[in-house]
């Protein structure tokens, strides 16, 4: 009978053992998943700052391993031409199609969102513009009134709505970019401009925005393209293009292609 218990005992301590396994000192480790690595460094259309800042802040988040540096912003323009001339980028988004036709990328580029302008006026639009006649008449009359530079996106389809209303407009500047001719707005340095929608709306209170029905003749298509082909490119670009992205982007004022 002892040498009986000795040999169950002995059996339970053997299954003990074997259900066990590795020892927990050489047990293996749970695997983490890896996500997406690398640098990202994206030039984007001033107009898309607060929408891009927050989609590139998203992927930050789920993809630890990829750093994200700081959005390149300006005239879709001035960033073509510096990427012409060497300038390193993984991702161009710019304003429209004309633009984008300029910059050779990695892969084909997709329409992602449109904009269309407004006109932009300081808080309770002290000169009651409420037209885009009103506008070429404040112009006319020695009010000043700035606009983007012909060759950025913003500056030719104002000259698109101006040019097919019939109107002139003598800008007391023009800017390279939609985001200056806000902020001289908004600063007073003009009375009124040509701005995007979204531009208005990222401005809150600071400025008033007025809507004119000639503005569906120029509605700006935004395309973006992978320039490189590393993985956070095309992370960014399909976080861009995903349910997410879209949802971010309208939020902006953005609408969809």
């Amino acid at each position: 009978m002892r040498r009986r218990a000795l040999a169950v005992g002995a059996a339970a301590l053997l299954a003990l053992v074997g259900c066990s396994g590795t020892p927990a000192a050489e047990s293996t480790p749970t695997a983490t998943p890896s996500g997406v690595t690398g640098d990202l460094t994206v030039f984007a259309a001033a107009s898309l700052q607060g929408a891009f800042d927050e989609i590139a802040a998203e992927l930050a988040e789920q993809n630890p391993g990829v750093t994200v540096h700081p959005i390149t912003y300006d005239g879709s323009s001035t960033l073509a031409t510096q990427l012409l001339g060497g300038a390193s980028a993984d991702v161009f988004a710019s304003a429209d199609e004309a633009t984008m036709s300029e910059v050779d990328g990695k892969g084909e580029a997709t329409v992602f969102a449109t904009n269309t302008l407004e006109i932009v006026v300081g808080p309770g639009n002290p000169l009651r513009i409420a037209s885009l006649a009103d506008l070429a008449a404040v112009s006319s009359s020695g009010g000043k009134v700035i606009l983007c530079a012909a060759e950025v996106p913003c500056g030719a389809a104002s000259h698109t709505v101006l040019d097919g209303a019939g109107l002139t407009v003598t800008p007391v500047s023009e800017e390279q970019n939609v985001k200056a001719v806000l902020t001289k707005v908004r600063t007073g340095d003009a009375d009124a401009g040509l701005v995007y929608r979204t531009d208005v709306l990222a401005a809150g209170d600071t400025v008033e925005g007025v809507e004119f029905p000639e503005s569906a003749s120029a509605v700006n298509s935004y395309p973006i393209v992978a320039l490189t082909r590393t993985d956070a490119a095309q992370a960014f670009v399909d976080l861009v293009l995903s349910d997410d992205g879209q949802r971010i982007l309208a939020e902006h004022g953005f609408t969809a292609p």
